[in-house]
């Protein structure tokens, strides 16, 4: 049976219609740049201190004296303790300078009276609407855990609904989900409901990407599938989150920057009548009426007249009869090469998004003006997704990945030996450490979607992008662990980016060859050799043989 990709062969490779799907599918991405990575700006933690009543008449100096320091230092004042306050007072009314009296050995008490926050660089954040704070300054790391779960889940269901009603579907109702909840966010009446709408928001974030990502790669042609993943879908969403920190500079607002970043999802209810259902799902489907109007369609906007017959008799008593066996997510693990590719992606993916997301949510905390770090940490990543398209286009997918896993891990181990006054060169290796990152994330989206079938190749990518999901959850905590020793969170990601790197160089290489269509054709694929695997055409040959060997 001949392949998708050789039966629509005569649709070309850049026609009108395939630049309109390229250029719509990737504006669709343009929001999740901005709402996965909001919560830095959103959860940012203001300048406090403890609030002290008026009413207890005290003079200005006194009440510059209520606030101790913390411990060895001399000008840094303490976030979550006060002087006992009827201590204070009583002094006061003896003493009218504080001058005159040592202050340090009084008793101290917590912010009984709750917090002032300083609105130098924000109006309201959700930890000075909520006092995140102190005793409760665990509860801003878990908003963003809580976000990064419900992306967990939502890859996790989204991926097999999609395999089962079709990606256009789930990657329109994702987009609805992201866009509602984020609306609805905005009017959160405390802590726990943010949290809740946060996890329905995280669903929908990154599942619409992935069925982006698969409507896209199963409609367009192979020489334009790269470019697609890249600077097609890639770009889109540095290009969100650059607009992230301009938007945020003038919007200090935590509700009100969530409901604009929110309006542009609005925008892409009209694409449910320009982007059409993928016809290989619908073959696999045995909807094959439907594919076939879809592909007639595709001909008629590229000016093409479409051969009369476009499946022969044989062709299609085959795609019916494989559309009645239905997938699920056993099947990714039921042969030996299918379980090898997917332990492999599943690390490989929960690595580099520990790496990712330690990189990009500690850059506004670095040292300079945190508007312009988040902005250069998106920024960078332009040149990085053009940087992978070449890379795949010259070098292949599995050393392309692998050798940006080696370079990535290798910059971690260098910045423990930086020494701590040399910030420059630090904020410059973590940038670039944030480079190669990015390009190994845009490479393995490439090569997840090639190293699976058509049918559970979004099943697969979700999969995938689900382990990235662990890895985001874990990442705040490997980021504590600099509580303990500052080079550890260094030293274990540098590490396991290293491991990964090697494990990539067990996948087999899917350069040049035509997409999968089922899981028998994954027989052929031998993970642990060092070797490319034989494409379609290759394999219809050895069949021929072995026929004409049997023969005999």
């Amino acid at each position: 049976m001949r392949d998708y990709d050789e039966v629509t062969a005569f649709l070309g490779e850049w026609g009108p219609f395939q630049k309109m799907i390229f250029f719509l599918l990737s504006a669709s991405i343009f929001p999740n740049g901005f709402c996965g990575l909001s919560i830095v700006f959103v959860g940012d933690t203001p300048e406090h201190r403890c609030s002290i009543p008026g009413n207890l008449n005290l003079s200005q100096a006194w009440m510059n004296r209520t606030i101790p320091l913390v411990p060895g230092t001399q000008v840094q004042y303490s976030q979550c303790s006060r002087y006992r306050l009827d201590v204070i007072r009583n002094l006061s009314e003896v003493f009218p300078d504080p001058d005159l009296l040592n202050v340090s050995g009084i008793e101290e008490e917590p912010c009984l009276d709750g917090w002032d926050y300083s609105q130098d660089q924000y109006t309201s954040t959700i930890v000075s609407e909520w006092d995140l704070v102190c005793n409760n300054d665990w509860k801003g790391p878990f908003s963003m855990s809580v976000f990064f779960l419900g992306v967990l889940v939502g890859t996790f269901i989204a991926g097999q609904l999609s395999d089962r009603f079709g990606r256009k579907s789930v990657w329109f109702g994702t987009m609805a989900v992201q866009t509602g909840f984020t609306m609805i966010q905005v009017f959160s009446p405390n802590w726990e409901i943010f949290c809740l709408l946060n996890f329905f928001v995280g669903i929908g974030q990154i599942s619409n990407y992935v069925a982006a990502f698969v409507i896209g790669s199963e409609v367009l042609g192979k020489s334009i599938r790269v470019v697609y993943s890249t600077l097609g879908l890639c770009i889109s969403y540095a290009i969100g989150y650059m607009f992230l920190p301009f938007i945020a500079y003038f919007i200090r607002s935590w509700r009100m920057l969530l409901f604009i970043l929110s309006l542009p999802g609005l925008l892409y209810i009209p694409l449910w009548w320009f982007v059409p259902e993928s016809p290989r799902w619908l073959l696999h489907k045995g909807r094959i009426q439907e594919a076939e109007a879809i592909i007639q369609h595709i001909a008629r906007k590229n000016g093409i007249t479409p051969p009369p017959v476009l499946f022969n008799d044989l062709e299609l008593e085959e795609m019916k009869a494989k559309s009645v066996i239905s997938h699920t997510i056993i099947h990714l693990v039921k042969t030996s090469n299918i379980r090898a590719i997917t332990i492999i992606n599943f690390l490989v993916w929960m690595i580099l998004s520990i790496e990712y997301y330690g990189l990009s949510l500690s850059t506004p905390n670095l040292n300079g003006n945190a508007y312009l770090n988040c902005f250069f940490s998106a920024a960078i990543e332009v040149p990085a997704y053009t940087a992978a398209w070449l890379l795949l286009q010259r070098l292949g997918r599995r050393f392309s990945l692998s050798g940006a896993l080696f370079l990535g891990g290798g910059v971690l181990f260098f910045i423990q030996l930086v020494p701590s006054d040399l910030s420059a060169l630090t904020t410059t290796l973590v940038m670039v450490g944030k480079f190669v990152i990015t390009s190994a994330f845009s490479i393995v989206y490439v090569y997840t979607a090639e190293l699976y079938p058509t049918v559970v190749r979004n099943m697969g990518v979700g999969v995938s992008t689900m382990a990235s999901r662990t890895g985001s959850i874990i990442s705040p905590y490997f980021v504590y662990l600099g509580a303990y020793n500052e080079l550890l969170p260094f030293i274990l990601m540098g590490g396991l980016t290293i491991l990964s790197a090697v494990l990539v160089l067990f996948l087999p290489e899917t350069i040049n060859n035509s997409l999968l269509e089922t899981i028998d054709q994954m027989q052929d694929i031998k993970c642990f050799k060092f070797r490319t695997p034989c494409s379609n055409q290759d394999r219809s040959v050895q069949n021929e043989m072995g026929e004409k060997s049997d023969g005999h």
